[in-house]
């Protein structure tokens, strides 16, 4: 959808996959810039941002060293709370962790997940302490690191990042026991609320908070921050998406639309938005882009 969007706004556009195209390949095409547009593991994680970044290719998005921190949730809280950023109690998981005490301390329910994982991937909302060992060993499956984290009881809302400013705030809600893999992309039954029913002066609040959030990480270009509220209406951090969904009906559009930015001209900003490292050098050249 990105590549026909871009392509339908006069941009010489190309679909390139590397896990089908290796970077000889990349280099010989001579793009002038790149659209990333994977998720997960090497996509969203640092990793393609690296190779770009020896290839001297504007790519959109963060930087490096942001795009490794906000994919792993134990190391993106550790800076979050000497920021001081809210962010919910949590555990680190070992062999020898005390599952018991961690139950005792963080209380039930409580959410168990890999540390770098993305889509609620290897999640499970734990609701007995007898239930704990089990959710820490599916987490493991998925990364060596597994993190048990307060639950929030309370709304979860999510903000989209566009350069400098905070798209409107949407409200998710499900019948499931959370927002997870199922809810996010097959179930009929996810509510997406939009505007998100806070009074306006309590979501610029929370807005401006995503973005301290966001900035804390190093994050540049666009992205999305997840976040719960809690009884008092505190915002509570749960990680930053570096790549979020791009369809039409994915949460960063969506709020875009809602905010008066048609999908390709959303594609188009954070095209142009494109930069190399963190030295603030943006694409200039007019010509061909890659959508990886």
């Amino acid at each position: 959808m990105v590549l026909a969007a871009l392509r339908g706004r006069d941009v010489d556009a190309h679909a390139f996959d590397p896990r089908e195209r290796g970077l000889d390949a990349l280099i010989a095409e001579r793009f002038d810039r790149v659209f990333i547009a994977l998720h997960g593991r090497y996509g969203e994680d640092g990793t393609i941002q690296g190779a770009l970044e020896l290839l001297g290719i504007p790519y959109t998005g963060s930087s490096v060293m942001a795009s490794a921190l906000a994919m792993d949730k134990w190391r993106t809280k550790l800076l979050w709370q000497a920021l001081g950023v809210p962010t919910p109690a949590y555990a680190l998981i070992g062999a020898t962790t005390d599952l018991a005490q961690v139950a005792k301390r963080l209380g039930l329910p409580l959410m168990v997940k890999p540390a770098n994982e993305g889509s609620s991937i290897g999640m499970t909302k734990v609701r007995e302490a007898a239930e704990l060992a089990e959710a820490c060993a599916l987490a493991a499956k998925y990364d060596r690191l597994v993190i048990a984290e307060q639950f929030i009881e309370g709304p979860e809302l999510t903000i989209g990042v566009l350069g400098r400013e905070a798209l409107p705030a949407i409200r998710l809600e499900t019948p499931r026991d959370f927002y997870d893999y199922e809810a996010k992309y097959h179930a009929d039954d996810t509510r997406y609320i939009l505007p998100c029913g806070l009074p306006a002066a309590a979501e610029q609040a929370i807005a401006r908070e995503a973005l301290r959030a966001f900035d804390a990480l190093g994050c540049r270009g666009w992205g999305r921050v997840d976040l719960m509220l809690d009884h008092a209406g505190a915002p509570q951090f749960l990680e930053v998406n570096t790549s979020p969904g791009m369809t039409d009906h994915s949460l960063v559009p969506m709020a875009a639309r809602h905010a008066g930015i048609a999908f390709d001209e959303l594609c188009l900003r954070i095209l142009a938005l494109a930069e190399v490292g963190d030295r603030g050098h943006g694409a200039t050249r007019e010509g061909g882009a890659d959508v990886g």
